[in-house]
């Protein structure tokens, strides 16, 4: 298959495309660099299965050559507001990530009749009132929060989603991923499990949350790629 992945060099999408080029698929990659890492995607390059475009994946996106999947996973999404490339600072771009993006990419795959997969967010539940969260689950959200642009970005990417597939007939895939973790996660990202390692590593006090009380759904990058 030739497949498309937009956030290409993110902690995701170079996982992803470790996982198809090693069962002989091809990735066109796109990436634009706000938040995604040269290093992550340094050691496919040159590889003959894998062409990276530096791309905007708000701007209109145009991929030659005939396309059987894509895979939407262009998004700043670090919750902490320190780092740089968290989506508190760059809460503009992280919209236009989840709603732009999102129906760029649907263009290339809706003409080229390719299934696609957007990878969505357990934020697209707010801040719920039920726990855990199933599917039928609406959420308990804030629209004009500081979390809204990647929360309402990812719940617009959906909307979008289910309207291409009822109105086109496209073949869709959502998966709302929750707190994965593993190599290539940046190590000032804000999540609670890189802040335990990058502790530990320095020989910090663990922080512990709260009263302590709190659960968390853990995924390991091989096993969310897996899915």
């Amino acid at each position: 298959m030739r497949i498309l992945i937009t956030g290409v060099a993110g902690f995701l999408g170079s996982h992803l495309s470790d996982r198809f080029i090693s069962e002989g698929h091809e990735i066109i990659g796109l990436d634009n660099f706000v938040t995604g890492s040269r290093e992550n995607i340094a050691h496919l390059m040159g590889n003959e299965k894998f062409v990276f475009y530096k791309h905007d994946v708000s701007n209109y996106i145009f991929v030659p050559g005939k396309i059987d999947a894509v895979l939407h996973f262009a998004s700043p999404a670090s919750p902490n507001p320190k780092s740089p490339s968290g989506y508190f600072n760059l809460p503009i771009q992280t919209m236009k990530a989840g709603a732009l993006g999102t129906h760029n990419s649907l263009g290339v795959a809706k003409a080229n009749k390719a299934r696609f997969l957007l990878a969505s967010t357990s934020e697209i539940y707010g801040d719920p009132l039920v726990h855990p969260q199933t599917e039928d689950y609406w959420g308990h959200v804030n629209p004009i929060g500081l979390r809204a642009c990647y929360d309402e970005g990812k719940r617009c990417a959906e909307t979008l989603f289910f309207d291409y597939h009822r109105q086109h007939e496209m073949e869709i895939r959502v998966v709302r991923i929750f707190n994965t973790y593993g190599p290539r996660m940046h190590p000032n990202d804000g999540r609670v499990v890189s802040n335990f390692i990058v502790q530990a590593l320095r020989g910090d006090d663990i922080t512990i949350y709260g009263d302590g009380q709190q659960t968390r759904s853990y995924c390991y990058i091989d096993d969310c790629v897996e899915g």
